[in-house]
This record gives structure tokens, C-alpha cells and sequence, in this order.
């Protein structure tokens, strides 16, 4: 039966992979291969309390969900707000190679901030204000994906990855951002420069014209005061960024803190639309901003992520990574491997399934261990857990279904995945060899790792 899990899970990736060949929307397979694999896992008899456990898989897989719906209603606002137009004005940007490389930089800083997902919410909600040919913004929406990713990897709050081994002390805050800051960069940066050279046209082809924001009186949706798309902007931007303090300071889930935030944006838009009149075409309340959610990829989450979970639960993950570490006894071969399988699998099992096999060593167990040199690699803030926190976090990138950022980016955008596979995937990966290289550089020649 476990054979049979891994070929419907291949078989249903498969399906993913070809949607537009099909014509049938991705999300379709992702929870049918959800419910086949949960299904199958019940007839193998693993687990006697399968209840407990299908709901402690769901429960996991919903915040993400609810996570992802707040700031999607949220991005949302700040759009009908007209609010990014504020950014917009103050990039003053006449040529799209330079602001391929602002907008990557200001993700891969933001993502460090907020978490991958958001910020590419509002990285691509922005860049449609910024471009209006199609195949520029597929092609700038692959490079915010992947300093998005990489973005994360450096900051303990950047990532899922990142807050589970900050949280459990496998690293720290000083040495991860130290080890990991200029890989990061250099994953950003390769890639960036490798897209800038197939942008055809040097000169910036603005998706609305800069005037676009219009006065509001009483009574008028039409468009809204300068005032008060600075305000929701702002607000709406310090909702987001409140979630991942909320985080660290309270140590509850994301998900709470976005409940808390998109409070507060209901509450500013309901005065705002009260006061004002706005008329329903305008759309400025979160009950109408909602209908605007992208509901396919809501389910598609809801499907792959229930998938994986069934793999996890089965053991095969865990099984896969006490084979890497039967037949490979190397930091950097093992988790670049584990890099590459994040492209596919979800990293959050992955990472999870490295936790429980690889406990962390002290100076005592490293002193009395057979192969004193491989077991420092697991002291707390050692090589092998900088490398997964940037293989773990770097690697999805390589395909667009293997992150958040990359699903959010590929339903937003309608990007299919066979086109990012043609035109961002390498690029993905040159960026993360690169990356690897980096670290290997600072570990084996400058002594930092």
C-alpha cells in the first residue's frame, strides 16, 4: 500500500503538472490526491487513532489556509485603497532591467520581515501596477518567487522553516543571519541578473498611468482621497508585519496574529466606507473584497498540503531521509538533495523529518561519537543546520507548485507550470548552487559556518 501512495502521489503530481494541457484546473487533482492518499494510509492499519491524527494533519494544513486567505483580503484592500499607487510614485523607474533588480531586492528584504507567502501577495499585486504585458510579469513573478524564498531563509521569522529551527534552538538569530545573509543574497542576485538578460524591451511599459488615483466626494466608489490610500496602505503593511511580531513575542501561531490584523483592516475599512458612502461598486469593505479571493488556489493548498501530510504520516518522509543519511555521510551532498526534494515535497515535513532524526549534540556527545568531525556539524548553530535552513528554504523555487510563494504567484497570475519550468527553473537553480557554493566558500576558506 505504500508503493501504491507514492504512485498515485506521482501520478497525481503529474496530473498538476500538465493542467494546461488538460484544461482542468490544478486544485481538481491536488484534493483528489488528497483524499485517495488519506484514504489508502487508512486501510494500511498504521495507526489506531487515525481520527486524532487526519485532524492534527488538517489542523496544520488550515492555519496555513486561514493565514493565506487574511493577507489575501488584506493585499486586497490596499488595492481597492488604491494605496500601492504610492509606491508606484515613489519608483521612479524608466527601464524594466533595473526595476527587475529593485523589486527583487526589496522582496528578498521584505520576505526577511513578513513570510514568503505575503510578501508575494504584495510583490505581484504591485508589480501589476507596474507592467502591463503579461509575459513581463510571469517573468518578473518567477524572480519575486525566488527572492522571496531566499528572502527567507536568512531571518528566523522569515520562513516556516526557519521560526520551527529557531524555535527548537538548532540555530540562532545572530549566526543564521551571519552564515546566511550573503548565500541568500547571491540566490537572489545570480537569478536576477540571469532574468534581466531576457527582458526584451529596456523601457518601462507602465500598467496605469500615474494619475490613475481620482479625488472621492460623498457618495463616489469611483476612486479614493490620496489621504486615505496612504492610510489603509499603512495600516494594511503594519498589519502584516504585526503577524510575525505577534509570533515572536507571544510564541502563538501566525495564523492568530492575521486573525488579529485583518480585524483591524475590517474595522478601519467599515469607518471608512461609513463615512465616506462609498457605493458598492467601489468594493472598499472586506465583504466584498473577499468575493476577489482566489479560491482555487485556497483548495489547491488545501489538497497538495493534506497529500503531503498523508506522506509524512506514512513515514515515507522520514524514510527518505534515514536513507540519505545511511547512504550519504555529508553535510552539504545530503542537503542539497534535500533541497532539491523541497521543489516537490513541502519543506515543512521535510525540515520536520531532519528535527526528529538529527537530535542537537553538545560538546560531550561530539567528543564521544565515533566520527567526532561529522557530529560538530549537529552542535546548535552547526554547518548542517545552516545548510538545511537555505537548501530547505532556496530549494522550492526550482519548481512553482514546490513553495508557498511559487502556488501564490502561479493563481494570481495564472502562470503555468510548464512555462516556469522552461524559463525560471534553471535559473532558480543556478542561483541555488551558487548559494550552496557561497556557504561552502565561507565554511572551507574564510572559517565562518
Amino acid at each position: 500500500m505504500i508503493e501504491m501512495m507514492i504512485v498515485v502521489f506521482v501520478v497525481g503530481y503529474l496530473m498538476i503538472a500538465i493542467e494546461h494541457v488538460l484544461g482542468i484546473n490544478k486544485a481538481t487533482f491536488a484534493l483528489l490526491m488528497g483524499g485517495v492518499l488519506w484514504t489508502m494510509f487508512a486501510f494500511t492499519g498504521m495507526v489506531d487513532n487515525l481520527d486524532v491524527v487526519l485532524v492534527e494533519h488538517l489542523g496544520d494544513t488550515c492555519e496555513i489556509l486561514v493565514f493565506l486567505i487574511g493577507a489575501m483580503i488584506i493585499v486586497e484592500l490596499i488595492d481597492r485603497y488604491n494605496g500601492f499607487s504610492f509606491i508606484t510614485q515613489v519608483i521612479h523607474l524608466h527601464n524594466e532591467r533595473r526595476l527587475l533588480f529593485v523589486l527583487s531586492l526589496v522582496t528578498f528584504f521584505m520576505s526577511a520581515v513578513l513570510d514568503n507567502m505575503t510578501t508575494t501577495i504584495v510583490m505581484i499585486m504591485l508589480m501589476r501596477r507596474l507592467l502591463a504585458n503579461a509575459e513581463d510579469r510571469w517573468l518578473f513573478a518567477g524572480v519575486i518567487v525566488i527572492a522571496a524564498n531566499s528572502g527567507g531563509a536568512w531571518s528566523p521569522i522569515g520562513d516556516v522553516t526557519t521560526i520551527m529551527l529557531w524555535m527548537n534552538e538548532n540555530v540562532t538569530s545572530l549566526d543564521l543571519i551571519v552564515n546566511l545573509f550573503v548565500p541568500c543574497l547571491v540566490s537572489t542576485i545570480v537569478p536576477a541578473y540571469m532574468a534581466s538578460l531576457m527582458i526584451k524591451n529596456k523601457t518601462l511599459v507602465a500598467a496605469t498611468p500615474e494619475n490613475s488615483t481620482v479625488e472621492c466626494g460623498e457618495g463616489d466608489g469611483s476612486g479614493v482621497n490620496p489621504r486615505l490610500s496612504r492610510l489603509v496602505m499603512i495600516v494594511g503593511v503594519a498589519s502584516l508585519i504585526f503577524v510575525p511580531v505577534f509570533k515572536t513575542l507571544t510564541g502563538m501561531p501566525p495564523f492568530i496574529g492575521m486573525m488579529i490584523s485583518l480585524s483591524i483592516m475590517w474595522l478601519l475599512t467599515e469607518v471608512l466606507a461609513n463615512k465616506y458612502k462609498f457605493d458598492k461598486s467601489f468594493g472598499g469593505r472586506v465583504s466584498q473584497a473577499v468575493r476577489n479571493i482566489d479560491m482555487p488556489t485556497i483548495l489547491f493548498f488545501l489538497g497538495i498540503l493534506m497529500a503531503v501530510g498523508a506522506l509524512q504520516a506514512a513515514g515515507i518522509l522520514s524514510e527518505i531521509a534515514h536513507f540519505l543519511d545511511r547512504t550519504i555521510h555529508e553535510p552539504f551532498i545530503i542537503n542539497t538533495i534535500i533541497g532539491a526534494l523541497s521543489s516537490v515535497i513541502d519543506n515543512v515535513p521535510l525540515v520536520a523529518a531532519c528535527m526528529d532524526m538529527y537530535p542537537i549534540l553538545d560538546a560531550a556527545q561530539v567528543a564521544a561519537s565515533v566520527d567526532p568531525a561529522y557530529a560538530n556539524h549537529f552542535i546548535a548553530d552547526g554547518l548542517f543546520w545552516h545548510l538545511l535552513t537555505f537548501c530547505a528554504g532556496v530549494g522550492g523555487s526550482m519548481l512553482i507548485i514546490g513553495s508557498a510563494a511559487g502556488v501564490v504567484a502561479m493563481g494570481l497570475e495564472k502562470i503555468s507550470f510548464w512555462w516556469y519550468l522552461k524559463r525560471i527553473s534553471l535559473l532558480a537553480l543556478v542561483g541555488y548552487v551558487c548559494g550552496i557554493l557561497t556557504i561552502w566558500a565561507q565554511y572551507s576558506i574564510i572559517g565562518i559556518g
